[in-house]
């Protein structure tokens, strides 16, 4: 794989935080920094029908439409408009660490049940078991706030783009083990290697 200086600046703070999450208060700054300058050309430039394939590939084995959706690390928002298009009567909420993400995502809003604000995935500014199902695509995945504010037999969805060429990656061995620990069950990959789908609550 060939990444570029800040590509693989990514990778190694996501294979740093998933292990060891307190090293988050170290790189918040900087990643924050980092998707504030990207934001401006970042659908031009990196998303694609591609880039979705393997949520959606998630979306499609959920049979009951959710109420509420978060869309953790939205970015410019188009998982969340993909989201908010599938499921006409879902609120669906966008947060991301980067305020320029957010206004774009905010710009290019498909509907008014969108909304899109600042917020760190790893302190959620959201109660317990508000959310039906909790999606990241391409993001660091903060397992303790994933599983406290999806509700009882709500789903959580976890996608990386291109499996492990994407710069923020994390195995879904790893995923799953984590999910698991905090009461996830009915785990599925949609996409194999690229997309993870869990219950809370659910069978293992």
């Amino acid at each position: 794989m060939s990444f570029t200086p800040g590509q693989r600046f990514a990778r190694f703070v996501t294979d740093a935080v998933v292990r060891r999450p307190r090293l988050w208060a170290l790189f918040r700054l900087p990643f924050r920094r980092m998707f504030d300058r990207l934001a401006p050309e970042w659908d031009s430039t990196r998303v694609s029908a591609a880039h979705l394939e393997a949520l959606e590939a998630a979306f499609d084995r959920i049979a009951t439409p959710p109420a509420r959706v978060l869309d953790v690390a939205t970015g410019t928002g188009a998982a969340a408009r993909v989201a908010a298009a599938r499921w006409p009567e879902a609120q669906v909420v966008g947060v991301d660490l980067s305020a320029g993400m957010v206004r774009e995502a905010q710009a290019r809003a498909g509907s008014d049940r969108e909304r899109y604000q600042v917020a760190d995935a790893a302190a959620l500014p959201f109660g317990a078991g508000e959310f039906d199902l909790v999606m990241q695509l391409n993001a660091i995945p903060f397992f303790d706030e994933l599983a406290r504010v999806t509700a009882d037999g709500g789903r959580v969805a976890v996608a990386f783009s291109r499996g492990e060429a994407t710069p923020i990656w994390v195995s879904l061995e790893w995923v799953r083990a984590e999910l698991g620990r905090r009461g996830f069950g009915g785990f599925e990959e949609p996409a194999p290697g690229r997309s993870l789908l869990a219950v809370r609550g659910g069978v293992s």
